[in-house]
């Protein structure tokens, strides 16, 4: 999901966890822990000089169960003794603290051996909060169309369910709301676990409903595809951004894909106008292995298009095009070109002029036809 959504969830866990005894530090906290595994962009970028395999990192090992539990003991003490020395020391001095005595030589004795047990408790509250924060995060993240490589490093099987956007207002805003709303209870407060289940009981309401549109999506593509005749090995289908009332659908057979979108609101309970997609390989696999890894990142639905010598274009055909007639158009498109013996890609760049015409168009195909 987006930034901000990850954001209000990891809050979501911090006061779940420690709200009643650091009141709104504890939403703080728990934002930062929830943005954590999306640090893997920077990561990546900063252990790869390839841009292919930095994406690649993306919702890799970062995002992964193993991440979640090994990451959650050293955030959770140390931001424990970060918030109790801010209690009684200046910001250098922390730093300092950190850097020298604490982390090279009582780190272990003061997590096992040292805190009274009260303070043990609160240590492991601590651990627990940012568990949580992070393991929620690609929890996630698995519902959409993206997907998240939870199993890593033991397997790099994305998980992708495809039954919501990674942006969604109507998940994130009510959410959002409740966080907001609770903040101005004290921390002793009934009234913020009031508001704490409120927002996390609409958005799981919300994940309920969009997992049962899933569900009655794929029905109604199987049958849409049986009635125009298509002989599809596979498809996948998925929301437009923004909302889940709109959804694209790819299928694939044994020359080529074929896409389409259907509305809930639609006069017909059919997906209609299907446009063929020629399986356009203008680089294959077997070429370079930088194809296989984007192929396995787009889950095989892919196209490349020569544009010159140096150059191609990379279209990941799971994600809608913003003209179906137009297979060059995909939302997620990459430039390539070659480099050395490898490929490498430029910086990804929106396939669009105006903001303000893509809201148009889709609102008006979200009303239906």
């Amino acid at each position: 999901m987006d930034s901000l959504t990850q954001i209000v969830l990891g809050a979501a866990c911090g006061e779940a966890v420690l709200g009643k005894k650091i009141g709104n530090k504890a939403l703080l906290f728990g934002a930062i822990g929830g943005t954590i595994p999306d640090l893997d962009v920077l990561v990546g970028g900063w252990l790869y000089g390839n841009e292919i395999d930095a994406m690649l990192f993306h919702r890799g090992f970062m995002h992964s169960i193993l991440f979640c539990v090994l990451a959650a003991f050293p955030l959770g003490c140390l931001f424990f003794n970060l918030y109790e020395k801010s209690k009684k020391s200046t910001v250098l001095n922390i730093i300092f603290s950190f850097l020298g005595k604490f982390f090279f030589t009582s780190f272990i004795y003061r997590l096992f051996f040292k805190y009274k047990d009260e303070e043990i408790t609160i240590n492991k509250d601590w651990i627990s909060l940012f568990f949580w924060s992070l393991f929620t995060h690609p929890i996630l993240d698995c519902f959409t169309p993206y997907g998240t490589q939870l199993f890593a490093p033991f397997s790099n099987y994305r998980v992708a369910l495809n039954n919501i956007a990674v942006a969604d207002p109507a998940y994130t805003l009510p959410f959002l709301i409740c966080m907001i709303v609770l903040m101005f209870f004290r921390r002793t407060s009934h009234k913020r676990r009031v508001w704490l289940k409120l927002g996390v009981g609409i958005s799981s309401v919300y994940m309920l409903f969009t997992l049962g549109n899933k569900l009655y999506v794929d029905a109604i593509f199987r049958k849409s595809l049986k009635e125009a005749s298509i002989e599809a090995t596979r498809f996948s289908t998925q929301p437009a951004i923004f909302n889940n009332i709109l959804w694209y659908a790819i299928a694939e057979t044994e020359t080529a894909y074929y896409v389409t979108d259907y509305s809930l609101f639609d006069t017909k309970n059919r997906f209609l106008n299907f446009r063929e997609i020629p399986k356009q390989r203008d680089l294959k696999p077997s070429e370079y292995d930088d194809i296989k890894g984007l192929a396995w990142f787009s889950n095989q639905y892919y196209s490349v298009y020569k544009i010159n010598e140096n150059e191609y274009q990379y279209n990941d055909l799971r994600y809608p095009l913003l003209d179906l007639d137009n297979p060059n158009t995909s939302v997620f498109s990459l430039l390539l070109y070659k480099e050395n013996s490898r490929l490498n890609m430029k910086p990804f760049e929106p396939k669009f002029d105006s903001l303000g015409d893509i809201f148009k168009s889709l609102w008006e195909r979200i009303k239906g036809i």
